[in-house]
């Protein structure tokens, strides 16, 4: 694939879906149409969120964050996908490489922080509810969102940097339909120890994360079972579903197809590019959908405006 076994690796080529290339254009119309829906859902949400005052709380905020977070990682795949799949090209420089890996990953940690942050909101709505706009004021959630952000995009910031400092001179197939960190290190001809650990400990973060978001849920779980009424204890539980959906929908592929990269050598490339791709495209999918559907207010003032701009 490069010009000789010495020679410094001038383009990346990302891959489809293996076996399956003669109809790659026809498997771009249903990756086109999630796209479409991912993107189009969390806009939707968050025009929802800013126009409606009655929707400017905690609780919304957050959600906006999350939405933010889905179309980043939407938005960071779609070029590489739709070209690959629409357009069978699937070059890409190894600086436009880094830079689509850098956003990717950035995202994916500030949709893990966003979940953190919204079960620590669950926690507080349930354990304390009468103090709960006052410890959530509006100052400390725009504190809490710029910190996430700066934590999530510092985090990742080496990521591109330390790539670009590796030789790439006899490798160029990666293992996606876009880049990813773990992936092209692999590629590279010159020590990546440093990548190595770096990677394993950003891994760890985001394993701290579903680690607090669990001690969470057991504290929840602990306020709901001293609750008396069964159906106070249903309500409360109610509360918490589309989160649990959002963390079991985001972090079930995120490990899997970390386990995948780390232990799993020898699957098939077909399983771990369907893993890969469900990665970044089920979640900005799910999450808008599961909420519209879960979360009553979210839900009616969609379908009061769906039905005012249809009613003009």
């Amino acid at each position: 694939m490069s010009d000789s076994n010495t020679s410094e690796v001038k383009l990346f080529f990302l891959i489809g879906i293996p076996g399956l290339e003669h109809i790659q254009m026809w498997i771009s119309i249903p990756i086109c149409l999630m796209y479409l829906i991912a993107i189009l859902g969390n806009c939707t949400i968050l025009l929802v969120i800013k126009t409606e005052t009655s929707l400017h709380e905690p609780m919304y905020y957050f959600l906006g964050m999350l939405a933010i977070s889905d179309l980043g990682l939407s938005l960071s795949s779609l070029p590489t996908m739709l070209r690959i799949f629409l357009f069978n090209a699937p070059g890409i420089s190894p600086d436009a490489c880094f830079a689509q890996e850098f956003f990717i990953h950035g995202f994916t940690l500030m949709e893990s922080s966003v979940l953190l942050i919204m079960s620590f909101d669950r926690f507080i709505a349930i354990h304390n509810p009468l103090r709960y706009s006052s410890i959530l004021t509006t100052a400390r959630i725009s504190k809490m969102v710029l910190v996430l952000a700066i934590r999530s995009f510092l985090l990742v910031l080496p990521f591109p940097l330390t790539l670009k400092r590796l030789s790439y001179c006899r490798k160029n197939l990666l293992s996606h339909s876009y880049c990813l960190h773990q992936d092209v290190m692999k590629l590279a001809c010159s020590d990546n120890r440093v990548n190595v650990v770096y990677g394993f400990f950003v891994a760890l973060c985001t394993m701290l994360d579903l680690a607090c978001i669990a001690l969470s849920y057991l504290l929840i779980l602990k306020t709901v079972l001293g609750i008396a009424s069964l159906s106070e204890r249903l309500k409360a539980f109610n509360t918490c579903f589309s989160h649990i959906c959002a963390v079991l929908i985001f972090y079930v592929t995120f490990i899997t197809l970390a386990a995948m990269h780390r232990f799993a050598k020898h699957t098939s490339p077909l399983i771990m590019i369907l893993i890969a791709n469900i990665f970044l495209l089920v979640p900005p999918l799910m999450n808008p959908i599961v909420y519209c559907v879960k979360t009553r207010q979210i839900r009616e003032k969609i379908l009061g405006k769906l039905l005012t701009t249809c009613g003009r």
